[in-house]
């Protein structure tokens, strides 16, 4: 364990109890506690984020991750009204004369009208403190276009404001001046390291397997931490409680297939859902014997089961496999792909006190092979977690909720590992493995402190550690080794130890606005190195150590937020600035693959970014949608680069635009548009250039100094489902990606004009231009 980890958590959870003093001090003169359970009617699969009042009391609360609900109240005759957008709102009168076990049941709408990219209730962003968040609700992603007709978590997140593509043929996405390492991504609490299939064409998550994703993108609380810019908190169906039910669909690229059901009903459920692509299938029937020969296709499983072992007692098991293959005529192979496993086990020690212990396994690794005769060779890395959490979720009062909970994470990277025959001319070398354990504690409480003025405040304390076994060096500024040591297995290289204070409030205008602000503190202590403009499977990442100190983040934000015309609307705008500590860049021309000092060829420098982002939907109605709007700066500085100016991120974007709409013209069509805009990315291009051995040489300057092409695509889609049958029902989507054929830039490389060798010619590459697609959808 790093050196001075003991006693700062032991003084936090000391803290614990004077936060946990105040709130059972106020409660003292509450009788009764009401809890429960709430799901769907249909499928039993508890809503997470529901809302549930006393409405005489004027008192709230919403359900956590696992549907359950605690709210104390007075005694008497009282009307409870649960709510969750998407299903009939449920009142129900009550006679409170003792603590209470209600569980309810919430019948969805005959037909949904509503584009839910947020699926809490309809005044949850006004009253409650927190900030930059979204939730996504699957019902609404499926009806926007995609790229080849496949629903896409991620490629629809980034249609919010302050949440940026990372490019077209990329998953990565760049969250308020963040870089894609920066996000934490995390399906059922385990870590993905590498959310794409295909190089980035598509993300790992299968949308049929997906219950709730929610995107914290500024001021996120006090749970979650390990990475500065965002949360993607995904969660997976729990499966059906009442039948057993089959659902998929056929593509033109893809086929998916969902299978779920009950186990000893109303005891557990279970799901098991799997995607494939079958691009390779194709191949096979070329003419051409070298693409018979290509091997290039992805599967996805996702798995889980839960089951109820007493109304205390809960235990919750899910899985998550993926892998790539790419291969070209038995000369070349590559794969990658991600492993998860999480065990979760609920338990209620009391009416209040709601505990959930997880133990999640995490893994990405990747693989590549040569083999061509003479130079075959083989180089695989790996990126390990095991990862023990401990969280409890207290309800104090009808005015707080407390959380706190401990977290101890075990990482094994190792970078790279180059194997080869007696006779290929490859040589075979190893990097060594680097081990770390990062150890966090935290405490948050949200008060109501009126009906008008909520906070959420808390503290995290996070600790990372380098361990042994393993020759460190130290490397000077100028990336030169100035010391070796060697450590033992276990022995504590270097230990970081830091507070995360977060603070938001929200005051309430009126019924229908609200002013947020919010401070938050990050720590990040694994980091991702790449050099290219794209996010490869191949980058490498690597621990806070002696030489590269955790990247930190202080962001401060301020938002206004208003519904209008009988909540259907709803406005925000949020300002944010951010400011980052220990960033990393690279020299010029640096080695980032398969090099034992690649700590060398980094720099350290500081970063901030700063915009505002304007937001306005409406959920309800024949016509639906919304309008996303981020105007920001990214900017970076570090000693070695333009004299240590100030330059723009590779991220930094002026303009960033989305238009989300969605038609229901009568009961069996749907129509749905998307429009992206965004100014191009910064990029280095070269200022002159220069002959070497009747080779072109080209010399660059300022980085960062130039702007790719701006980019701007129109998305079009029509679901039109089949007529309505008790047992079985089907649905034909068909989407255009990229309507008007727009030729955006994908990478721009400059080369000597072949018909005048001394001028310079750019050269634009583009992905895609007009793509349509057709899939039928099913479900028994």
């Amino acid at each position: 364990m790093p050196k001075g980890i003991k006693y700062p958590l032991t003084r936090l959870f000391l803290l614990a109890s004077l936060f946990m003093m105040l709130p059972c001090q106020l409660s003292a003169q509450l009788k009764y506690t009401i809890k429960g359970v709430i799901k769907d009617s249909v499928s039993g699969e508890t809503l997470i984020g529901a809302s549930v009042r006393i409405l005489e009391e004027n008192k709230g609360t919403s359900t956590n991750t696992y549907g359950f609900y605690s709210i104390s109240t007075g005694s008497g005759e009282l009307t409870i009204q649960i709510s969750y957008i998407g299903y009939r709102t449920l009142s129900k009168k009550i006679n409170v004369l003792a603590n209470q076990n209600l569980n309810f049941e919430l019948a969805p709408t005959s037909q949904l009208r509503e584009v839910v990219i947020n699926s809490q209730s309809s005044k949850e962003q006004i009253i409650r403190p927190q900030m930059g968040l979204d939730k996504l609700n699957m019902e609404g992603v499926k009806n926007i276009p995609v790229l080849l007709g496949e629903r896409d978590i991620l490629k629809t997140i980034q249609l919010l404001p302050g949440i940026k593509s990372a490019g077209e043929g990329n998953s990565g996405f760049y969250v308020r001046g963040g870089s894609s390492d920066q996000n934490l991504i995390l399906l059922d609490e385990a870590n993905v390291y590498n959310a794409s299939h295909l190089l980035g064409f598509f993300s790992t998550f299968n949308s049929d397997a997906i219950k709730d994703v929610s995107v914290y993108k500024g001021g996120m609380p006090a749970q979650y931490g390990g990475r500065l810019a965002s949360v993607v908190d995904i969660t997976m169906n729990e499966g059906n409680r009442k039948e057993y039910t089959a659902e998929g669909g056929i593509g033109l690229i893809a086929s998916r297939l969902k299978v779920e059901g009950p186990i000893n009903k109303g005891k557990g459920s279970f799901m098991v859902s799997g995607r494939r692509t079958y691009a390779d299938l194709f191949l096979k029937l070329s003419p051409d014997t070298t693409l018979r020969k290509t091997v290039l296709y992805f599967y996805d499983f996702n798995v889980k089961a839960n089951y109820k072992l007493n109304d205390n007692n809960t235990i919750y098991v899910s899985g998550y496999f993926g892998k790539d293959q790419l291969g070209l005529n038995k000369s070349f192979y590559f794969n990658w792909g991600n492993s998860t496993a999480t065990i979760r086990w609920n338990h209620l020690f009391s009416n209040k006190l709601f505990s959930n212990t997880s133990l999640i396994y995490s893994d990405y690794d990747y693989a590549i092979e040569n083999l061509s005769e003479g130079s075959d060779f083989r180089v695989t890395s790996i990126i390990r977690d095991w990862n023990l959490k401990q969280d409890y979720q207290y309800f104090a009062a009808s005015n707080h909720t407390v959380r706190f909970g401990l977290n101890a994470n075990h990482h094994k990277i190792r970078p790279g590992e180059i194997i080869s025959s007696s006779t290929s001319d490859i040589n075979s070398k190893v990097i060594a493995s680097r081990q770390g354990v990062e150890l966090a504690a935290y405490i948050s409480d949200e008060w109501k402190v009126s009906n008008y003025l909520s906070i959420n405040y808390g503290l995290r304390t996070s600790s990372f550690g380098l361990l042994g076994p393993g020759s460190i060096k130290t490397y000077n500024d100028t990336g030169s080794a100035i010391d070796s040591k060697e450590y033992q297995k276990g022995e504590v290289v270097k230990s970081y130890l830091n507070l995360e204070p977060r603070l938001a409030a929200s005051l309430q205008l009126d019924n229908n606005s609200s002013v947020k602000a919010s401070l938050t503190r990050n720590t990040q202590n694994l980091h991702l190195l790449s050099n290219s403009t794209a996010s490869l499977p191949t980058d490498t990442w690597v621990m806070s150590s002696n030489n590269i100190k955790p990247e930190i983040a202080d962001q401060a934000s301020l938002g206004y937020y208003r519904n209008f015309f009988n909540d259907n609307f709803e406005f925000s705008t949020e300002l944010y600035y951010k400011k980052m500590e220990n960033q990393i860049d690279y020299k010029n021309a640096a080695n980032l693959r398969g090099n034992a000092d690649v700590e060398s060829e980094l720099l350290f420098g500081k970063g901030r970014a700063y915009g505002a982002e304007l937001f306005l939907k409406k959920k309800q109605g024949r016509y639906n949608g919304w309008i996303a709007y981020t105007i920001s700066r990214t900017e970076r500085s570090f000693a070695g680069i333009d004299h240590g100016n100030y330059f723009p991120a590779r991220q930094d974007r002026t303009h960033d635009l989305s238009l989300v709409n969605i038609y229901n013209p009568g009961k069996r069509w749907t129509l749905s548009a998307t429009f992206v805009y965004n100014t191009g990315n910064a990029v280095t291009y070269p200022s002159g250039k220069y002959q070497l051995d009747g080779h072109t040489e080209y010399l660059y300057s300022e980085r960062n100094g130039y702007r790719m092409p701006e980019y701007h695509r129109l998305d079009f889609g029509a679901t039109l489902n089949g007529k309505a049958n008790k047992r079985f029902k089907s649905s034909w989507t068909f989407s255009v990606y990229n309507l008007y054929n727009r030729k955006n830039a994908y990478i721009v490389e400059f080369k000597d004009n072949p018909e005048d060798p001394g001028r310079t010619q750019a050269v634009q590459t583009s992905l895609f231009g007009i793509i349509p697609s057709v899939t039928w959808n099913f479900k028994y």
